[in-house]
């Protein structure tokens, strides 16, 4: 898997998941959608990387994965695999999906420049 770079212009896109998760459940919530990630979403055609990130608090995880186009996540979506750790974690917490196109991405300027 490739490392996840976001910048404008490149056709890609990400498709990000909050989950509202009950602190207790975040790790499992995490658990679950890495082995998926792990054995099944990284290997499918179109997929760039795929980010797990738990708030602090425990209360929300977001799921970040990059492709090369809205096509390959729809055949993932029909892939009984993936399908299975998607309804997993749709018992362990409230999910709100949505595909994204990045607008803009700032960096510090570099000392020296």
């Amino acid at each position: 898997m490739s490392d996840t770079v976001l910048r404008t212009g490149d056709d890609t896109v990400a498709m990000i998941n909050v989950f509202d998760v009950d602190p207790e459940r975040q790790a499992e919530l995490a658990a679950v959608l890495d082995e998926g990630a792990e054995k099944h979403i990284r290997h499918r055609p179109g997929c760039i990387s795929v980010n797990i990130l738990t708030s602090n608090d425990g209360k929300r995880l977001i799921y970040l994965a990059q492709w090369r186009s809205k096509a390959d996540i729809r055949a993932t979506m029909t892939d009984p695999d993936c399908r299975l750790f998607r309804e997993r974690a749709a018992e362990l917490a409230k999910p709100d999906a949505h595909a994204y196109t990045v607008y803009a991405v700032h960096h510090p300027e570099t000392p020296g420049t």
